[in-house]
């Protein structure tokens, strides 16, 4: 494994239809905008990343892939330290019903161990048998996550955009709408309007969102949750628990726990949208 390539362009030319790259990004780590000539299923075994379009932005834990469909600019930013196994997939072994822009993946026991093993297989020699059966099974262990949890869609309005960036710079910062619209210079309502349009949401509830996802790289760092919740604004960690599990669906300790990170087994999460 440590012998093996970590050039993407390796696996861009490889003859096999699909092959995988194991590489560690240390904390901090970006990758800047690039694109592929094959699809990409950017899978970490542990650790958090950013990945950016110019669409939106994907934080994905363990237990989440992305789709990368090929020719799409995306970066990446390592939250922490990320062991990445990425698929290159060729045109003629990607399904043809896969989408034509970035999707979120579920992934399973089977599709985690299934992406390990072919980590492991050499780029220099033809597959045996038994590999070329194991590279088979991948496409059909793929499981397209019905949600956009772990999502953020980047806005087209400019004001928009930088409300959001700052949040996602900083999710602790506790301006209200009031505060942003002098920011920005629009008023609080043309905001607001804003954030309906293009979110389907609150400013509020996506600030929440905001938070909780960037919570999550830091609990799995082994961060206390008293810590983490301070950081973000909240008086209590009780007040911040209740906000994360509104968000996602789960306790803070169970991105905590890192020895679950690598499982799978969650129940489905969903974002709510309380009045």
């Amino acid at each position: 494994m440590d012998l093996k390539s970590t050039d993407p362009r390796d696996y861009e030319a490889s003859p096999h239809g699909i092959a995988a790259m194991p590489k560690e990004f240390p904390a901090g780590s970006r990758v800047p905008p690039h694109v592929h000539g094959r699809a990409q299923l950017i899978y970490a075994t542990s650790g958090v990343m950013e990945v950016t379009t110019a669409d939106g932005l994907w934080l994905l834990p363990p237990q989440r892939a992305l789709w990368m469909p090929a020719g799409i600019a995306h970066a990446m930013v390592a939250r922490c330290h990320v062991s990445l196994r990425t698929l290159y997939v060729a045109p003629d072994a990607c399904p043809a019903a896969f989408p034509d822009a970035p999707r979120l993946v579920r992934v399973s026991a089977l599709l985690r161990e299934l992406i390990l093993r072919v980590a492991r297989m050499p780029l220099d020699r033809e597959p045996s048998e038994h590999e070329r059966r194991i590279v088979a099974l991948l496409p059909y262990e793929i499981a397209w996550e019905p949600g956009g949890l772990f999502h953020l869609p980047i806005p087209k309005d400019r004001r928009l955009a930088r409300i959001c960036r700052s949040l996602i710079d900083d999710p602790g910062d506790g301006r209200d709408l009031e505060a942003w619209a002098a920011e920005v210079g629009a008023s609080s309502r043309t905001l607001a309007r804003l954030f309906r349009r293009e979110f389907g949401s609150t400013f509020l509830i996506w600030r929440k969102q905001v938070r909780a996802l960037s919570a999550v790289p830091r609990l799995a760092a082994g961060e206390p949750v008293g810590v983490v919740s301070a950081d973000l604004g909240y008086e209590t960690p009780g007040a911040f628990a209740a906000m994360f599990r509104q968000m996602m669906g789960a306790r803070p300790s169970r991105y905590g726990d890192r020895d679950r990170l690598g499982s799978t087994g969650e129940a489905g999460l969903t974002l709510s949208d309380p009045a």
